[in-house]
């Protein structure tokens, strides 16, 4: 387990998230029809960043740390100093699972070792409190590590991202206090929206590199494809 989460941190680290290219131009249809002309649908408006000054697909945000647009971006992680985004999204899931595992593993094998009888005090640290400490320090760690592989298991079946998360919470405030209901746009399904991120394979769902169903659609995903 802690190999596993050492190449999922790597892979975090070393993949970049999807920067939007600079030369990057929307598709000759929708840079045609003027913003004023599409209200209604909000995936195909064109947006600009005020930042780079160019133009960004759907889904994309600005990164002020990395100063740069990132596909589907999903936050910045000062843990793994990259953005987390298109390409590294699964890898990064993937680390938080195989962390969880590994602090649930070892926060059994601490506590098990506690309520055992024979204990050593030899030593300036009597045993009994260092695995006391360690093991609320597992604990700890267990918890905080299921509550974020919860959370993105939540996104991703519901195909969001933490950011378009919160933008979501306002928007269903807004139609419900408006009388309307309000829909994530990208929600496909349970399947499609899992299958999006970790692949149609089952058996390559827990290789972080494994991302050839994103390297065969290299387009922009968007409400449609993504």
């Amino acid at each position: 387990m802690a190999s596993l989460c050492l190449f999922s941190f790597v892979v975090c680290v070393l993949t970049e998230p999807g920067y939007v290219p600079s030369p990057y131009v929307p598709d000759v249809e929708g840079a045609a029809v003027p913003l004023h002309q599409e209200p209604h649908n909000k995936s195909s408006q064109l947006r600009q960043c005020d930042k780079c000054c160019t133009y960004k697909p759907p889904r994309a945000h600005h990164c002020r740390i990395c100063r740069r647009c990132v596909l589907r971006m999903d936050h910045h992680c000062l843990w793994i100093n990259n953005c987390v985004g298109y390409w590294n999204y699964k890898a990064f899931v993937i680390l938080v699972l195989y962390a969880t595992i590994a602090s649930i593993y070892s926060s059994v094998m601490i506590i098990s070792c506690a309520f055992q009888k024979n204990w050593n005090f030899s030593g300036r640290v009597p045993m009994k409190i260092f695995f006391a400490v360690s093991g609320a320090m597992m604990v700890g760690l267990s918890i905080t590590f299921g509550a974020l592989l919860g959370f993105h298991i939540y996104l991703i079946s519901c195909n969001m991202t933490t950011i378009e998360n919160y933008e979501g919470i306002r928007a269903a405030w807004l139609a419900r206090k408006s009388g309307h209901s309000y829909r994530h746009p990208f929600n496909l399904s349970v399947y499609k929206n899992i299958t999006s991120v970790l692949g149609p394979n089952i058996l390559k769902w827990l290789c972080p590199t494994a991302l050839s169903h994103l390297k065969d659609g290299m387009s922009y995903p968007t409400a449609h494809d993504s």
